[in-house]
């Protein structure tokens, strides 16, 4: 049987829109519309919109729940207040990664997973078995939501417009329920994946519904510019950003340590899964590789996947993910390289068709939002 390509409510819109469309993780995604670098600018100086309806979504109900949930994934989300989301991950027993998640805190007793699209199937089979003793009911509720994201400085002036809720009093990493664009009981997140202020909305699937609310959302940020952006706009962003890739800088053969996520990843809350591996690579000394961020001296794109060396031309590492940075109009990279070249300035090359580019180790995260005064 042929693979087919599975489809967000707004595909017919994306088409219309003449966007240009590519097979992501199996689904058929946007990558562009008006071009990747209007978009990207317009998130970093107004706002765009995103289609991420091919996320996915856990959610477990249930008094064992926060066991269960403290069990799947690193993070401490006992910690969390009702309306609190916190970022994390879950782990396979060697302590490298299923997914990169977002948890959020529905009640005591319900959780919610926001996971990677192109792993649902496996995130949600991993958690199935994970979950499964502890008193706690697990569902994918994957299909039941279209998910926008509104992102950029005026993303909060933009959704104002369509909610009857304050959403100033969202602070990051928070989430209300509220009525939007006359849908009651809608989950109003503020989170993101492009380094901006920024909403994600969770409405009903069904198409009419999610074309009338993407139309309200593109009417309501006319007056500061919005576009419709793409999975190009959110990659360039998002590694501006230096925020983590499922098959780029995180992956099941790359632990939390190396992948310099271990802030997020609470070894004291007592054993998880990967917990005990975990430290196991602390007692060995640490991780013998690294992600650090590069910037190309040279003229030459780093992209995913190109060598990078040492200045005698020895192959050292591997560039994660690689671009030119449309705003901070420079061309980055994220690479895994031994620790000896993780210090600051430290001089590499990235081989650019058969020949070595002159590249150094700067600080991660490449663009930070400017704090509002």
């Amino acid at each position: 049987m042929p693979d087919t390509l599975r489809k967000t409510a707004l595909n017919p819109v994306h088409r219309l829109l003449g966007a240009k469309m590519v097979d992501f993780g199996g689904w058929d995604m946007p990558v562009e519309y008006s071009g990747l670098i209007a978009e990207h600018m317009a998130v970093r100086t107004g706002v765009g919109l995103f289609d991420v309806s091919h996320m996915g979504d856990i959610q477990f109900r249930g008094k064992g729940s926060l066991e269960a949930v403290q069990h799947i994934s690193m993070n401490d989300a006992s910690r969390l207040q009702v309306g609190q989301a916190q970022y994390s991950a879950m782990l396979y027993p060697q302590g490298t990664f299923v997914d990169d998640i977002i948890v959020h805190k529905f009640s005591d007793n319900d959780y919610l997973f926001v996971i990677n699209a192109g792993t649902r199937e496996k995130d949600y089979n991993w958690v199935r078995s994970q979950a499964a003793r502890f008193d706690c009911h697990v569902s994918d509720y994957s299909d039941f939501y279209t998910q926008l994201a509104i992102q950029g400085p005026k993303a909060q002036e933009t959704l104002q417009k369509l909610t009857d809720v304050n959403l100033s009093g969202i602070k990051f990493y928070w989430f209300a329920w509220g009525t939007v664009c006359g849908l009651p009981n809608t989950l109003i997140a503020r989170t993101g994946y492009t380094g901006e202020d920024g909403f994600e909305i969770y409405i009903p699937s069904d198409a009419l519904t999610s074309e009338r609310v993407w139309n309200e959302v593109i009417e309501a940020g006319r007056e500061f510019g919005i576009l419709p952006c793409g999975l190009g706009a959110r990659n360039t962003l998002r590694l501006e950003a230096a925020l983590s890739l499922y098959g780029h800088e995180i992956s099941d053969t790359i632990n939390v340590f190396e992948a310099g996520l271990d802030r997020f990843c609470k070894l004291e809350k007592g054993p998880f899964v990967g917990s005990e591996a975990l430290k196991s690579v602390q007692a060995a000394g640490g991780p013998v590789k690294k992600l650090v961020g590069l910037e190309m001296v040279d003229r030459g794109i780093a992209r995913d996947g190109y060598k990078v060396m040492d200045p005698s031309g020895k192959e050292i590492g591997t560039v994660a993910s690689g671009s030119p940075a449309p705003f901070l109009k420079k061309n980055i990279a994220l690479a895994y390289v031994p620790g000896a070249f993780t210090e600051l300035r430290t001089e590499v090359a990235v081989e650019i068709r058969n020949n070595p580019v002159k590249a150094k180790v700067v600080p991660i995260p490449f663009y930070r939002k400017p704090k509002k005064t």
